[in-house]
């Protein structure tokens, strides 16, 4: 495992993190600015919708129904605490496997991205898209989302598809 200077580390990271959020803010606020709210727009035979939503909650809403101090302090605070802890670590691991930088900067980003919207927006966060096929849909997300997500997939896959399996002879 070949280990990368500080500074490469460093632009790459800051890249992720630059482009993820420039594209998730600049979604958003075109959303902000032509989506509907009250009904969806269809598009490519109903496989994308995009409508507007205030997410109080978390992935899929998850903990919208939280009383707004509780939810406040934990996707606000408890996520901002734990985007520090993965900003130190992808910054300062004396021995960080370089394949994990760029996921966990995707992960990284979209989360700062959406820690960015709940405390611009008091507390929600900018979702636009829905994808399906028929009655089968995704909840509402944004790419901010998409970025966590393909961070999560990447650092899943190459843990159990991509690295190599030790002898056990």
């Amino acid at each position: 495992m070949a280990l990368m200077t500080s500074r490469e580390r460093l632009v790459r990271i800051s890249l992720v993190l630059a482009v993820c959020i420039g594209v998730d803010q600049f979604t958003k606020a075109i959303a902000k600015a032509f989506a509907p709210r009250t009904e969806a727009w269809s598009a490519l035979g109903d496989t994308v919708r995009l409508q507007l939503a205030h997410n109080y909650g978390a992935f899929l809403s998850l903990g919208d129904a939280l009383p707004p101090g509780w939810r406040q302090g934990l996707l606000s605070m408890g996520v901002g605490v734990v985007l520090l802890g993965l900003l130190v670590y992808l910054l300062w691991a004396k021995r960080i496997n370089p394949r994990t930088i760029l996921p966990l900067s995707l992960v990284l980003a979209g989360g700062l991205s959406n820690l960015i919207d709940r405390l611009a927006y008091g507390g929600y966060v900018v979702d636009f898209l829905n994808l399906g096929l028929g009655p089968l849909r995704t909840g509402v997300f944004n790419v901010a989302d998409v970025a966590i997500m393909a961070g999560v997939v990447w650092l899943l896959l190459d843990e159990f598809v991509g690295r190599p399996r030790e002898s056990t002879a």
